[in-house]
């Protein structure tokens, strides 16, 4: 009977023990949990600052990025470039590019009006010089064929005024020979005279493009360089693909100018040299011509 109660005792003992203990487990249990959660605030503070110091890096290289595309990337070409140019620098490159056109248009008219001209004057002086009278002479040089022809109307002006001479009663075979040689002389420096501003025509506006092209370019590329510097100091990169196009725009404007100015320098040197080429051949007419008259008026002619 003592051993079933001992028995008894025991088994309640245990029971109170092990639900004594049960709570003690519990929190033992818990107890590496809450320093795991106990531990997250403190990765995401320090993960803050991680975050913090990305985040002008990231907006850099948007702003970097952004400003690449803005300026072509790439595919950056010649008009691409003239059209995102300053509007300063983009009027530049109008008037340089409207400067060029003119000065091609101008080389082509001048070309072909001294290629023409060559050939004329050639004609001219081939029938010319098989002329035999005076009267074959003006003839000659007042004809449709020669209409226009520098050498045609000298010959047309000399023989003119020897006729208006010979008109007013003037004996200008005999006595008054020598002052018609003169007066014809005259009438032929005039005709040269205007001879030189026909051929200089247009010369005066290559000159200008050849020596003014080049700086006003230059201006174009200043202006448009100092907006690539300011643009960079104001978005704090100097990342080559964001300075690299704003300055290849400002060179465009150099290019163009130099475009420009180079062929007008050319053709200018070249034309003067036709100019004076062709002054010394009507030099060279000017006095065959007088040979002629002269000796026509030896024969009473």
């Amino acid at each position: 009977m003592l051993d079933k109660k001992t028995n008894i005792l025991l088994a309640m003992a245990g029971a109170a023990v092990l639900m004594a203990s049960s709570p003690v487990l519990a929190q033992d249990a818990a107890a590496p949990a809450a320093p795991a959660a106990a531990s997250a605030p403190a990765a995401a503070d320090a993960a803050a600052p991680a975050a913090d110091a990305a985040a002008p890096a990231a907006d850099a290289a948007a702003t970097e990025e952004a400003a690449a595309e803005g300026h072509g990337g790439a595919g950056l070409t010649p008009i691409a470039m003239f059209m995102m140019a300053h509007p300063v620098v983009k009027v530049v490159m109008a008037g340089l590019i409207l400067a060029s056109i003119f000065s091609w248009t101008l080389l082509l008219i001048k070309l072909v009006e001294f290629s023409s001209l060559g050939k004329k004057t050639n004609r001219f002086l081939e029938e010319y010089r098989g002329a035999r009278t005076l009267a074959d002479i003006r003839r000659l040089a007042t004809s449709e064929e020669f209409d226009g022809n520098p050498l045609a109307d000298m010959a047309a002006a000399a023989t003119g005024e020897v006729e208006l001479s010979r008109q007013a009663g003037l004996d200008v075979a005999g006595v008054h020979r020598g002052s018609t040689i003169d007066r014809a002389n005259n009438a032929i420096g005039a005709v040269q005279g205007g001879l030189g501003i026909r051929l200089s025509g247009g010369q005066q506006f290559l000159a200008s493009v050849g020596s003014g092209g080049p700086f006003i370019g230059l201006f174009g590329t200043v202006y448009g360089i100092m907006n690539s510097f300011i643009g960079i100091a104001e978005s704090n990169t100097t990342n080559l693909a964001v300075v690299a196009p704003g300055i290849a725009e400002a060179l465009l404007a150099t290019g163009i100018g130099l475009f420009a100015a180079i062929p007008a320098v050319i053709f200018y040197n070249y034309f003067n040299t036709r100019i004076a080429s062709y002054g010394a051949r009507a030099d060279g007419f000017n006095a065959e011509l007088i040979n002629s008259i002269s000796r026509q008026l030896d024969k009473g002619a």
